[in-house]
């Protein structure tokens, strides 16, 4: 785990915020840029793909990533990140695993304590690490920030309401943040628990694979009760094991995003999950995406952390399991099926000592 400090301190009322950049050309980077834009803010979208960069400056639409949603004129896409030099404020939306690499890449055009809000959600597969874990070793310089909650991308785009939770450890900073990235339709809510919101946005993806195999074996509302609770459970004793405060598990970027990923098939990992449930094989659901299904990796990191901590969380490692081709989807089921009994209380019994645990 990273034992970089935060850089010195800026204060927020520095900040304008109104020149903002956006790092992902996929669905929820070019809703995000929809949405900086009707917060006022002028936008570059940086996109590693020639084609999506030539399509939003020339036709405002993003046709692979986000189909039949008319992007905002105003937004300026490039595939040079040097084209993000002297932004505001950076919002980092590359697939978890490539986090590293991008960042890596953005280094040399940061300026120093630059606000980055990491909007990826998941570990590093690799190493286990934080997501700003990964980009604190890489961008030193940079003033971090999570951006993570219940939010599908297309109806982001299309101006329907949604409110996330940003979090930041400089209260002043989060707060600024909060409020130049919020309009009419989009609703921030700052806190400091940085650990717990990025917690719940790694293990919902997990989950939403196992509610998605529910649906797909036709089990029933009674059985997708169950599994959300109780995946609802293993998310809050992880989480607490880590250094989050339950408190923000049971919020928008825990328990809300986690119902919203287990409850619709707009959910990548919960359509693969579905589609695993019908007999689908993994290599086939994912051959035929253009975008990254985030549980798969996330579920394999997960899995390990909760091994070395000591973590009991069966339906997570069920779906490690399922991914890994170790157990078939059958053979999951039934072994948690006959998991022995227990109280039910047994959840809230979590870990009064979390792990200790270096600035994420």
């Amino acid at each position: 785990m990273s034992t970089e400090t935060e850089p010195a301190a800026v204060p927020a009322s520095r900040h304008i915020f109104q020149r903002a950049g956006v790092l992902g050309g996929g669905a929820w980077g070019t809703a995000l840029a929809q949405s900086l834009r009707r917060a006022g803010r002028d936008v570059t979208l940086w996109a590693y793909e020639t084609g999506t960069v030539d399509e939003i400056n020339a036709h405002h639409i993003n046709n692979v990533y986000l189909p039949n949603v008319p992007l905002d004129p105003g937004i300026e896409a490039t595939t040079k990140l040097s084209g993000l030099a002297g932004a505001d404020v950076l919002l980092l939306v590359a697939p978890s695993q490539f986090i590293r690499a991008t960042a890596r890449q953005l280094a040399p055009h940061l300026a120093p304590a630059t606000p980055v809000l990491i909007c990826a959600k998941g570990f590093e597969e690799q190493t286990g690490a934080f997501l700003s874990e990964v980009v604190r070793q890489e961008l030193p310089q940079a003033r971090l920030a999570v951006l993570s909650g219940p939010s599908f991308a297309a109806e982001v785009a299309r101006d329907l309401p949604v409110a996330l939770t940003l979090a930041c450890e400089d209260r002043e900073l989060g707060e600024a943040l909060t409020s130049a990235l919020s309009h009419r339709t989009s609703r921030l809510y700052w806190t400091d628990d940085i650990r717990a919101v990025q917690v719940g946005g790694a293990v919902k993806n997990v989950l939403a694979i196992a509610a998605g195999i529910v649906e797909g074996r036709r089990y029933g509302a009674n059985a997708h009760a169950a599994l959300v609770t109780r995946g609802f459970a293993e998310l809050a004793r992880f989480g607490v094991k880590l250094g989050g405060r339950f408190e923000t598990l049971t919020g928008l970027s825990g328990l809300g995003d986690l119902i919203l990923t287990c409850n619709s098939t707009q959910s990548r990992n919960m359509s693969l999950g579905h589609a695993l449930g019908q007999g689908q094989k993994l290599e086939d659901i994912l051959g035929a995406r253009k975008s990254v299904t985030e549980g798969v990796f996330s579920a394999g990191a997960v899995a390990a952390i909760a091994g070395k901590l000591g973590v009991e969380m069966p339906i997570c490692e069920a779906v490690n399991a399922v991914v890994k081709g170790q157990i078939s989807v059958d053979g999951a089921v039934e072994a948690l099926l006959s998991r022995p009994l227990r109280p039910e209380s047994d959840f809230l019994h979590i870990a009064a000592e979390p792990v200790p645990v270096t600035k994420p």
